[in-house]
């Protein structure tokens, strides 16, 4: 829908061509998508519009539950956690309602959690003075100590965003720990971005270890778009780290900065916990993968897109050069930012390989 003089805000258009295959391959219904997107016309009315889609997901996941009807409670109740994700995902701007869209996000997923299938735990990782909060799911009919998935959001996600990421880990006998990070999710608020993020993962390798219903000697670690950047920064450090798979991950944030959306630049400065975008812009120089990617010894295997306009392909070929251990590189050719408009082209292989590196029977 048009503004008054005609146009519709360029940040909405920019939410729309950049996220649209996202957001249904993350469990937006099409129909919704469409609808609510057609009828947002300035970027300040983006999170109340899906924040009321949410409540339609969010009641009908109440009801559900007050009639008893529990599987069905979790599927609605899940979807609407995903619908105020996006509702707050990119809403920097206005932090009041961010917060408020963002905290439904968490009570929604929470709610459901029990009721999935397999079920979730929310848990939480002690972190210097603070924790990440994240989201623990074993497998059906696993092992009693399965290996288990470390899967680290980007700069936009939270773990509210995975499960459609998650699934095929966990049917193939993986547990999986979403885990809010630095400048992430449910730590965003109070711990800032940091290029270090090998500091945030040895914190969450050593919860693991204190716990006897998950096998610490097979771990995984998986990151997505700037997870895809922390990911394998953390498994050149923290070499506990078994296998480790990086999507549509930069080589060097800094290298890129300029040329992202303004809504992702915006994003970053607000999760740098940085009050000017040039001060952001050197912060980003912190994110880098330059003198980090030889030490990585692991099996790495590395998803880009072709077509990506955020992370060019070509940081995915420069982290594959660099790195010392087997690497597996996969270039989908028509595959955009994580190749989410080709999902298929990749979650299902990228499972197979990490079972197979933790040891796990093809199944």
């Amino acid at each position: 829908m048009a503004t008054a003089t005609g146009a519709r805000d360029p940040r909405v258009e920019t939410a729309i061509s950049h996220w649209a295959p996202r957001f249904i391959s993350n469990g937006v219904l099409l129909a919704d998508f469409q609808e609510v997107t057609r009828d947002i016309a300035r970027w300040e009315d983006w999170c109340s519009a899906w924040s009321a889609r949410a409540a339609v997901h969010e009641k009908l996941g109440r009801d559900a539950l007050d009639a008893g009807y529990a599987l069905t409670a979790g599927e609605h109740l899940s979807r609407a956690g995903v619908y105020y994700h996006f509702a707050k995902f990119l809403f920097v701007h206005d932090p009041g309602q961010m917060r408020a869209a963002h905290m439904k996000a968490v009570e929604c997923r929470g709610l459901a959690l029990p009721y999935l299938r397999p079920p979730g735990e929310r848990v939480e990782i002690a972190f210097e003075d603070s924790h990440f909060a994240a989201i623990l799911r074993r497998p059906a009919n696993g092992s009693a100590r399965p290996p288990v998935v470390i899967m680290i959001p980007g700069l936009d996600s939270a773990k509210e965003e995975l499960e459609a990421y998650e699934l095929p880990f966990l049917a193939r006998g993986m547990a999986t720990l979403l885990v809010d990070g630095p400048g992430q999710g449910e730590a965003e608020y109070r711990l800032p971005i940091r290029g270090d993020y090998e500091v945030a993962v040895t914190a969450i390798v050593d919860w693991i270890v204190d716990r006897d219903d998950l096998d610490a000697k097979r771990i995984g670690l998986w990151g997505v778009s700037l997870g895809g950047y922390y990911a394998p920064r953390a498994a050149a450090f923290e070499k506990r780290i078994r296998a480790c798979i990086s999507l549509a991950g930069p080589y060097d944030w800094a290298e890129i900065f300029d040329a992202l959306p303004d809504l992702t630049r915006e994003a970053f400065r607000v999760r740098s916990h940085l009050p000017t975008e040039q001060e952001a812009r050197e912060h980003a120089r912190s994110l880098t993968l330059k003198d980090a990617a030889k030490k990585i010894e692991c099996p790495l295997f590395l998803v880009a897109g072709k077509q990506d306009r955020l992370v060019p392909w070509q940081h995915a070929e420069r982290i594959a050069a660099a790195v010392k251990g087997p690497v597996e590189l996969l270039v989908i050719e028509d595959g955009n930012h994580i190749a989410n408009n080709r999902p298929y082209r990749y979650r299902l292989r990228s499972a197979d390989w990490m079972a197979e590196q933790l040891g796990l029977p093809k199944s």
